[in-house]
């Protein structure tokens, strides 16, 4: 008796080529889903402050209309400051140069009054946070110098040094510094205690402490010391410069205010506050991106 041969045939074709489009097609829809989740999160980033900045000009416009003397409307400020707005880039020589030169003489004096202040800010909020009689004699002193302000310091800084460069550093290095120390002071103190045993289980020195404990437990109490230590400075600065002179836009504003130059002030302010805002954002992503290297380490 002889059984009929098997035969098998090959797996249809066509599931395999039906399934093929339908992972494709699930790939491009996940990819418009994800640009259309970042173009909503733009959105909603950007479009809330730019009707609270039109709202503001609206009202604005409406207070103040079109009447000269005083505080000029917001078409006022582009007629009258047209060209300052357009070209921020001039420089004539001595002081008459553009904005972007004014706030880039600020910028570099902050950079190095908030570079001395943050290194010297940090070390002494350690000393502070990991001493107990350090703490008992430097806090008292601190918390009653920080509340001095930044104009205050000015006098005394010209006494000192005599020049205006290093005065205005001073100023800023004196004004700044205390949020990064306070924060930097209780960061330290808030390390949880099973870290401070796991170091002594491990017999970690000093330096390897400092940098494998201590450094990363405190970053975000550094980086919230150094954001509000940031505005500090260029707030300092801006006062700074009015009294000081030479180039820079604290200069820039009192001088405008003597040639009665109001729309340009606006103008110059508006420099001001873009521009210390991009230093907030610029600490706050630093310190988002030391914050997510020591996590992944």
């Amino acid at each position: 008796m002889t059984f009929p041969k098997p035969s098998f045939s090959p797996a249809e074709p066509i599931a395999v080529e039906s399934l093929a489009p339908a992972a494709s097609g699930e790939t491009r829809v996940s990819g418009l889903a994800e640009v259309a989740r970042r173009a909503g999160a733009a959105a909603a980033a950007v479009i809330p402050p730019l009707l609270t900045l039109l709202t503001v000009l609206g009202v604005w416009q409406l207070a103040v209309g079109d009447s000269y003397g005083g505080l000029p409307s917001p078409s006022q400020v582009w007629l009258g400051s047209k060209a300052l707005i357009l070209d921020p880039f001039y420089d004539h020589g001595g002081v008459d140069k553009g904005l972007f030169w004014h706030v880039l003489t600020s910028l570099k004096r902050v950079g190095v009054g908030f570079s001395i202040s943050a290194v010297c800010g940090v070390m002494l909020g350690v000393l502070i946070g990991s001493n107990r009689w350090a703490h008992r004699g430097l806090d008292p002193i601190f918390q009653v110098l920080r509340t001095v302000p930044p104009l205050a310091w000015l006098p005394i800084s010209l006494a000192a040094f005599r020049e205006a460069q290093p005065s205005a550093l001073f100023v800023i290095f004196i004004t700044s510094i205390w949020p990064i120390i306070i924060n930097t002071a209780v960061g330290v103190r808030n390390i949880p205690t099973d870290y401070v045993n796991v170091a002594k289980v491990l017999r970690l020195s000093p330096v390897e402490y400092f940098f494998k404990i201590l450094l990363p437990a405190t970053t975000p109490y550094i980086f919230t010391g150094l954001r509000i230590g940031i505005g500090m400075s260029w707030l300092a600065i801006v006062a700074s410069e009015m009294l000081l002179g030479g180039v820079g836009v604290g200069f820039f504003i009192w001088d405008q205010y003597n040639a009665s130059r109001i729309s340009d002030i606006i103008v110059a302010l508006a420099w001001v506050g873009l521009t210390g805002f991009f230093l907030d954002r610029l600490v706050a992503l630093l310190g988002h991106v030391i914050s997510r290297g020591d996590a992944a380490s």
